[in-house]
């Protein structure tokens, strides 16, 4: 499975400088001077060693070995950025939202460990203070808070996420 990271908008001056847009949380290692991008467009596929980057305007200015010109820059546009899922440490608490978005979602009754399947994690939103979960459930979409209180299993080989809300975080 490879991750969508970022993708060229545009040319930058004429020293061959691109914006791209990222889509990573990791732009500090996915957009280090020497990793090399896996780029694709219609038609063609590239790999591009990154030669320096800026943040510009909540984008990145970034330029390439292989990119010489503006001239060279222009056909860059449109150019999307893939990479691998970072290997996670087995021991830690954190989690990639790829590995999150699928999973079954259990409700625990009463915390007796009585488990029924209430629907399934469609995408986890990024806020300041923490993740929470969007989660399908009875026809619409609820949002969990991410947290151990409320979320104190996450089971990636069983495929599952056990959850234990406060009375009416459901009916909201």
């Amino acid at each position: 499975m490879e991750l969508l990271i970022g993708r060229v908008i545009k040319s930058h001056g004429i020293k061959g400088e691109v914006v791209v847009e990222s889509t990573t949380d990791d732009e500090d290692i996915r957009y280090a001077p020497g990793e090399v991008l896996h780029g694709r467009q219609t038609g063609k596929e590239r790999d591009l060693t990154i030669k320096s980057v800026r943040p510009h305007q909540k984008r990145l200015l970034v330029t390439f070995e292989e990119v010489a010109d503006r001239t060279e820059a222009d056909t860059l546009r449109g150019m999307q950025f893939f990479a691998q899922p970072r290997e996670r440490d087995e021991d830690s608490d954190e989690f990639y939202d790829h590995e999150l978005i699928g999973l079954s979602v259990l409700f625990d009754v009463s915390g007796t460990g009585n488990v029924e399947k209430i629907g399934d994690v469609t995408g986890v939103m990024h806020t300041p203070g923490r993740q929470i979960l969007e989660v399908a459930y009875k026809g619409r979409e609820v949002l969990i808070p991410f947290v151990m209180d409320i979320v104190p299993d996450v089971d990636l080989d069983a495929g599952t996420v056990i959850i234990t809300p406060p009375e009416g975080l459901l009916d909201v």
